[in-house]
């Protein structure tokens, strides 16, 4: 096994926050009664049943280092996410960053933000 880490993010409700990741290509590797994890590829999340979030505090969040932040993103549309500066779930379109890099976020239904990251070319 290669050394690793990933995010661990809260959940209010598991079946909401599977069926989220899903419509882009996460699918449901582990669950059981207070921990879930998630796979896309190379991309690993997990995480931990807290019923009592309240998003609109949630300070969590995650980067998504990817190969095609744009692909991505298109996916994340294209399951009804939407489009906008408030509220959650949420995506915030990618840009060029003055590093080089393009950078976009997605806010999942627990007030966790996900920023998409692409290397410069």
């Amino acid at each position: 096994m290669v050394d690793l880490a990933t995010p661990n993010l809260p959940s209010r409700d598991f079946d909401v926050t599977t069926r989220f990741y899903r419509a882009f290509g996460f699918v449901q590797t582990w669950r059981d009664a207070g921990w879930m994890i998630l796979k896309r590829g190379d991309l690993l999340v997990e995480f931990f049943r807290d019923p009592e979030l309240d998003p609109a505090k949630s300070s969590f969040g995650s980067c998504f280092r990817m190969q095609n932040v744009n692909d991505f993103f298109e996916a994340v549309l294209a399951s009804g996410v939407p489009e906008q500066a408030v509220g959650w779930p949420r995506a915030h379109r990618p840009k060029r960053e003055d590093w080089g890099g393009l950078v976009g976020a997605v806010i999942d239904p627990d007030g966790s933000l996900i920023r998409l990251v692409q290397a410069p070319d």
